[in-house]
């Protein structure tokens, strides 16, 4: 299959590639040699007035086809997703700065939700329920949304884009997306050539590249999306929901926001398993995943064999060229995501954690930095770290570790090891969260079963039936089959 996925400087707006109407344009640029990418012209409100105006129009006629031949085309979907693997892996790397397992792992979940995509158009189902009212019937038929809007982040671009987009597609829904502007290809207009490609019609997907000033409320506000996803920060999160439930047109929402996932380690743990998964949980990607261990809690009995363990292991992670194979830690996505880790660098040795482990910050390779006796109170225990940085804690005993891993006002992902697997399902249903794992990292994603968090970390689930939940809509349909006796 030919290379055809290398100029973007186009955009697919209502049914046609072309340029974005603003004054201003976007420069992207690899993460880890500064490299130009492309410049593009961004999009404006009128681009998404009509990306949206296009989406509604044709959305009744996606609604109408049959669900198997929205399943096939999800299946050509998945065919082009092998097909072009490496090209689509190559834009992550030097998009993104993915390292290459990384780029691979990406690839891989964003498959994978487009194959369980494809079954979701069999699996609606409405019902029908008695009446008491003599002679009539209740059906409550499950219907698309209608047209759903997607913002997508820059960490997991392909991943976190598909994940919705796939979906909502599945079941009869037109969507627009705004992909962050340090991962326009990945984030959109990638996917949108891979669907064009696999025969989705001309505006049912339209994606548009623009700025948050520009064109971030309006995104929200517009009278034509029925629903708005979001995988981002909390702040961004607590803005969307505010307009899609007190603006002129009221929207459902789906969020999933930032996280500060605890590792415990409890002190019957298998101690060298416990490091594995911490170093992987940590430093996939950088550590620039919401899911990504932000908290090590280790019981004291174990806390000073785990530390020693564990940076040692970390001391041998290569940081350098993501392309290279070896490399673990590539560079963060920006500049100003590295001066932000820098400032937290800072702040964890002003408050008074111990250095474990540092290195030399190099453009925007950020080496792994290791603090002990880090304390509740500390910022890089309080806040999401987004980085190649990790505070470790000690704890008491584990009433003390679930007080601890309980301590923040994120509820995304959590894990916790120890050698009795009852025992730490237990801990695990007391740790307030959407999803913990038992003797795993709490990076886990799998397309059948429930993503999303709780407390500021967002509402909503996605991937399976939850998916389906979440894009479709009830309605109800009373059926009088026989004439009704009014009372006047």
């Amino acid at each position: 299959m030919s290379n055809a996925y290398s100029d973007f400087h186009l955009q697919p707006i209502a049914g046609e590639w072309r340029e974005g109407s603003s004054e201003r344009t976007v420069e992207v640029l690899n993460p880890y040699d500064g490299s130009q990418l492309l410049t593009a012209r961004l999009a404006d409100r009128n681009d998404l007035d009509a990306a949206f105006t296009a989406a509604e129009k044709a959305q009744a006629e996606w609604a109408a086809t049959p669900p198997s031949a929205r399943a096939a085309l999800m299946q050509r979907v998945v065919g082009i997703f092998d097909a072009r693997k490496e090209e689509i892996i190559n834009w992550l790397i030097r998009e993104s700065g993915s390292t290459r397992l990384k780029a691979n792992i990406e690839w891989g979940a964003a498959r994978g939700i487009t194959q369980e995509a494809a079954s979701m158009p069999g699996r609606v189902h409405g019902m029908t329920l008695p009446s008491d009212v003599p002679g009539k019937e209740n059906r409550v038929y499950r219907e698309p949304l209608g047209v759903v809007g997607v913002i997508s982040p820059w960490n997991f671009p392909l991943h976190l884009s598909q994940r919705s987009i796939a979906p909502a597609l599945a079941l009869g829904n037109a969507v627009v997306v705004k992909p962050a502007s340090d991962t326009p290809v990945t984030g959109g207009l990638l996917l949108a050539k891979i669907f064009e490609e696999a025969g989705l019609p001309k505006g049912v997907l339209s994606v548009v590249v623009g700025a948050g000033s520009e064109i971030g409320d309006a995104f929200v506000e517009h009278r034509v999306p029925r629903m708005v996803s979001f995988t981002g920060s909390t702040p961004v999160g607590r803005g969307i929901g505010r307009i899609a439930s007190g603006g002129e047109h009221i929207k459902k929402v789906a969020l999933e926001l930032g996280g500060n996932s605890p590792f415990v380690v409890l002190d019957d743990a298998d101690l060298d398993q416990a490091v594995s998964a911490a170093v992987m949980g940590k430093f996939l990607h950088q550590g620039q995943i919401c899911m990504a261990i932000n908290r090590i809690i280790v019981d004291e009995n174990l806390y000073d064999a785990f530390v020693e363990r564990f940076v040692e292991r970390v001391k041998g992670l290569q940081v350098g060229d993501p392309d290279d194979m070896a490399t673990v830690v590539g560079p963060v996505i920006n500049a100003k995501q590295r001066e932000g880790l820098e400032v937290k660098i800072a702040s964890a040795k002003q408050e008074g954690a111990s250095v474990l482990l540092e290195g030399e910050v190099n453009g925007q390779l950020v080496p792994p930095h290791v603090f002990g006796n880090v304390t509740p109170d500390m910022e890089i225990s309080r806040e999401e770290i987004f980085g190649p940085l990790v505070g470790i804690q000690k704890a008491r005993d584990e009433a003390h570790a679930l007080e601890l891993a309980n301590a923040t006002e994120y509820g995304l992902s959590s894990s916790v090891f120890t050698a009795s697997l009852e025992r730490g399902t237990r801990f695990a249903r007391r740790i307030k969260a959407g999803m913990t794992h038992v003797n795993d990292m709490p990076v886990n994603d799998e397309p059948h079963v429930p993503f999303g968090g709780e407390k500021n970390s967002g509402l909503g689930r996605f991937n399976g039936d939850w998916a389906i939940e979440e894009f479709t809509t009830d309605h109800w349909v009373s059926v009088q089959q026989t004439p009704r006796d009014y009372p006047f």
